[in-house]
């Protein structure tokens, strides 16, 4: 196992390798030397990215110009702004105030809620009439405060809502005893208690929700214990990594950590004897959300943008050998500077590995009894991040075949609702005795910024369609594909439709195939919901991506998150919706393809104490992209097939 640190990568060599530790020392530098610099809190800094053409037309030798995006906070005016810090010249070279924005939560904020709450006397009195007196095993969660057109919500406050959770000992899950109708709001820049809503008491569940070792042996039982699996690659990976640069097979991509997004992926490209072929230029998460179902005072309010209104990267999980992956891996750092711009360092954030993936293609042939067979192998580059209550592992998988798959798996442990003996609750499931769990959605946008064989490129809808009884079909059996091809924005905002086998195309019409089609790429949408809030829900207009499937946008380098940049107690309206209402073209341009994905969750007693893990995601799969099948030339296996 080799470990590829930031003291291994601090020789930039392209425009897109990530900052290096002394890269975001300097920027922060930058920033700190400005007069008002000493007082800003430091939300994020992230790479700028230089022009697309820029990057695009880079050859090694050439210049590289580096400077740094830092998002900054002054809580004394309540201002968000946006620097370009220069990291070649030593100077600001951009900057953007961005009048009633609210940066992301800040890991400071987070760490000092609970301390703050522990000392307000409405607080402590609230829990002693629950019969709480011990303020040690409270644990407090914060929340972003969202936004329902609320006097509150028009005081320009930058607030928070707590949740409190009772801890029986230190290492107890605070998950299984919420402590219901009690809801703190606080000003995270004064950290004043603004507003507590204290409902009627409910008894705080008693049970233990713990899922360690000693918890599954309580009862004498023995742990099972599984057969090895041993996965070895004797003469080590078949891939490469250099700084950020990773090759396999046929695939080349640059593989990067950004603030919001978490995993990015750059120039993914195919690599054919004739030479390269890109499919995507930047592939990333545009945000995501979780609106909860239920109407209940500690949930109906509970809508977060985990992405827009927190950052990933900072909630990254340093990977463990044998337990989060397993196989020959290589593993990337994330660099991640806290509000005083200090950095700290992540170990093992992305992992790159191997894996088996059973059979790729075989066919026996019954007249000459001949069998050609090739297994199937996927490389996978994964990250973890921990939002609370419930893990996220995002797993990017490409294939031999010319295949790329996204998946996420969503793990953790579920929010909680107490509920008195004998009652039933409304817009939850009753996951253990007197525990609930509250209906959710977990709601996924991807940005796919397409660059197939070059551009320019054309997205087209397939729908599958029976055919009218007549001429055409005789037989009453017949089926074809119908096309639609999308011109401007407003005809792509789509939805599925399992019925119709719907599938999106993205074609690049001035190349064409052996058999004369343009080249293509399919979008195959996995399980794929909309947003089940009213459409005059405020969560609706804050999280607009949410309500349709696909969105497709002309390129733009600012657009680049779907529900805008700062979504933190947003009134809405910004990202998606807002730039897509210009009804520009999209033929046979420089598109972005949107995705929205993922479940509605509605829990079941196996969800707890913690959940196994729920996949969703999407897959890309080559349409005529090759002339032939692309892995025909795979050597056949060395010991029987």
């Amino acid at each position: 196992m080799t470990k590829l640190d930031a003291a291994q990568a601090t020789t930039v060599t392209h425009p897109l390798d990530p900052l290096t530790a002394d890269e975001i020392a300097t920027a922060v530098g930058i920033v700190r030397a400005l007069p008002t610099g000493p007082a800003l809190r430091i939300s994020s800094v992230g790479l700028h990215e230089p022009a697309k053409q820029l990057v695009k037309s880079f050859q090694p030798g050439d210049e590289i110009e580096r400077a740094a995006r830092i998002v900054v906070y002054d809580r004394t005016s309540r201002l968000v702004s946006v620097a370009t810090a220069s990291i070649t010249v030593g100077a600001i070279v951009g900057w953007d105030d961005v009048p009633g924005a609210q940066p992301p939560l800040m890991i400071e904020e987070y760490l000092q809620l609970a301390d703050k709450l522990k000392a307000e006397p409405r607080y402590i009195e609230a829990l002693a009439n629950r019969g709480i007196t011990d303020l040690d095993n409270i644990q407090v969660d914060p929340w972003p405060a969202g936004n329902f057109g609320l006097d509150i919500d028009k005081q320009g406050r930058r607030l928070c809502r707590g949740m409190s959770f009772y801890r029986e000992r230190p290492d107890d899950n605070g998950y299984a005893h919420p402590i219901e109708n009690l809801v703190a709001f606080v000003d995270y820049d004064t950290w004043e208690l603004v507003e507590l809503i204290d409902g009627d008491p409910v008894p705080v569940p008693q049970a233990h929700g713990r899922y360690d070792v000693e918890a599954a042996t309580e009862n004498g039982g023995d742990l099972r214990r599984l057969a090895p699996l041993d996965i070895t690659q004797p003469e080590g990976p078949g891939f490469t990594i250099e700084g950020n640069l990773l090759t396999w097979e046929r695939w080349t991509m640059r593989v990067s950590v950004f603030p919001f997004e978490g995993l990015v992926l750059h120039q993914v490209t195919w690599n054919d004897d004739d030479g390269p072929r890109p499919i995507l230029y930047r592939a990333a998460l545009g945000d995501m959300v979780v609106p909860y179902g239920s109407t209940m005072t500690n949930h109906w309010w509970k809508n977060a943008f985990d992405a827009g209104e927190i950052g990933l990267a900072k909630l990254f999980n340093s990977l463990e050998m044998g337990c989060d992956c397993v196989g020959e891996i290589r593993y990337l750092d994330n660099l991640v500077p806290d509000e005083d711009g200090n950095v700290e360092t992540t170990p093992n954030a992305v992992c790159i590995h191997e894996e088996d993936f059973g059979l790729l293609w075989k066919h026996w042939d019954f007249t000459s009894d001949t069998t050609e067979v090739r297994r199937s192998r996927r490389l996978v580059v994964s990250s973890i991040a921990t939002v609370g209550n419930y893990e996220y592992a995002f797993y990017w998988h490409f294939y031999l075949d010319g295949t790329i798959e996204l998946l996420i798996k969503m793990t953790g442990i579920v929010q909680t609702q107490a509920v008195r003996d004998g009652e039933t609750p409304d817009q939850a499931t009753m996951v253990a005795p007197n525990i609930a769990a509250p209906h959710h959605q977990h709601l996924f946008c991807y940005r796919l910024d397409f660059d197939l064989d070059d551009g320019p490129n054309t997205v087209s809808e397939i729908d599958v369609v029976r055919l009218p009884a007549g001429p055409s079909n005789p037989y009453l059996n017949a089926f074809d594909t119908a096309k639609t091809t999308f011109t401007t924005e407003l005809a792509a905002q789509r939805t599925v439709d399992p019925a119709a086998s719907r599938t999106w195309l993205v074609e690049n019409r001035s190349r064409t195939n052996c058999v004369g089609q343009p080249v293509a790429y399919k979008l195959m949408p996995g399980y794929a919901p909309t947003m089940l809030a009213h459409p005059d829900a405020a969560i609706s207009d804050r999280a607009t991506f949410g309500t349709k499937n696909l969105w497709v946008t002309p390129y733009d380098p600012d657009e680049m998150h779907a529900a805008g940049e700062f979504p933190y107690q947003h009134p809405g309206g910004d990202g998606l919706p807002r730039w897509t209402s210009a009804d520009r073209s999209i033929e046979d341009t420089d598109i972005v393809v949107w995705h929205t994905f993922g479940t509605t969750h509605i829990s079941r007693p196996e969800d707890w104490p913690v959940m196994p893990v729920e996949s969703v995601g999407f897959t890309l799969k080559p349409y005529g992209f090759f002339d032939r099948n692309p892995s025909l030339d795979l050597a056949p296996g060395d010991d029987h097939c």
